[in-house]
C-alpha cells in the first residue's frame, strides 16, 4: 500500500509540474498587443527617422577641442517595434573617427524607453526619455554623469552633453547640430527574402 501511496504522490508532483508552463503561457501578455504598444511608443520617434549631417565637437578633459563631420543614420525594425540608430563621425581627412550604434526600444509592462548603446568599446542600457521635441538620457560614471539633450525642431538636431558631479557646476563637454539630409530605407532594406 505504501508503494502505491507513493506513485499517487508521484504522479500529483508530475502533473503539477507538467501544468506550471501551461498556466505561465496562459499568462502571458498577449503579443500583438505588446507590439501594437512598442510600435505606438516608437511611431513618436519618427522624427529621428532618415540621414543627418553636420558638425560634433568635443571638449577632452585636458581642455583640447576635437571637430568632426558627425552622421547619423535612423529607422524602424522589427514591424516599427524598435528604432536602429547609427553615427559616424568623420575627420577632416575622411577617417573615420568615432563610431557608434544604439537601439531604442519601448517596455510596454514600465511604460519606459530604454536605449541600448555600443561605442568604443563600450556598450550599456540607459533611461531615454521622449518629450514633444526631442529626447535626453544619461550615463552613470562612478560619482559623474554624462547627461545628453537633444531638441529637434524644422530638420535641425540639436545635441548637447554635461559632465555633472555632485557639489559642481555642470561641465559643457559635447555640442552637436546636424541638418537632416534626406530619408533612408536603412535598416529595411536589403533584407534577405524566402529565395
Amino acid at each position: 500500500m505504501k508503494v502505491i501511496k507513493h506513485a499517487w504522490i508521484n504522479t500529483g508532483l508530475l502533473f503539477c509540474a507538467t501544468m506550471i508552463p501551461i498556466v505561465v503561457w496562459a499568462q502571458r501578455p498577449d503579443p500583438g498587443a505588446l507590439m501594437a504598444a512598442q510600435k505606438e511608443a516608437m511611431s513618436k520617434l519618427s522624427l529621428l527617422d532618415g540621414v543627418w549631417r553636420g558638425s560634433a565637437s568635443t571638449t577632452l578633459p585636458n581642455g583640447d577641442k576635437h571637430t568632426v563631420t558627425q552622421t547619423e543614420r535612423i529607422g524602424p525594425l522589427l514591424g516599427g517595434t524598435i528604432k536602429l540608430i547609427e553615427g559616424r563621425g568623420y575627420d577632416a581627412d575622411g577617417k573615420t573617427a568615432f563610431n557608434a550604434f544604439g537601439v531604442v526600444s519601448f517596455n510596454a509592462a514600465t511604460k519606459t524607453y530604454n536605449f541600448r548603446t555600443y561605442a568604443q568599446g563600450f556598450s550599456g542600457d540607459y533611461v531615454y526619455q521622449s518629450n514633444a521635441d526631442g529626447f535626453s538620457w544619461e550615463i552613470p560614471a562612478g560619482p559623474m554623469t554624462m547627461r545628453y539633450n537633444a531638441v529637434i525642431k524644422n530638420g535641425e538636431w540639436r545635441q548637447t552633453g554635461d559632465r555633472m558631479e555632485p557639489g559642481k557646476p555642470a561641465v559643457r563637454f559635447f555640442e552637436m547640430t546636424l541638418k537632416r539630409v534626406g530619408d533612408s530605407e536603412w535598416p529595411e532594406a536589403g533584407t534577405v527574402g524566402l529565395k
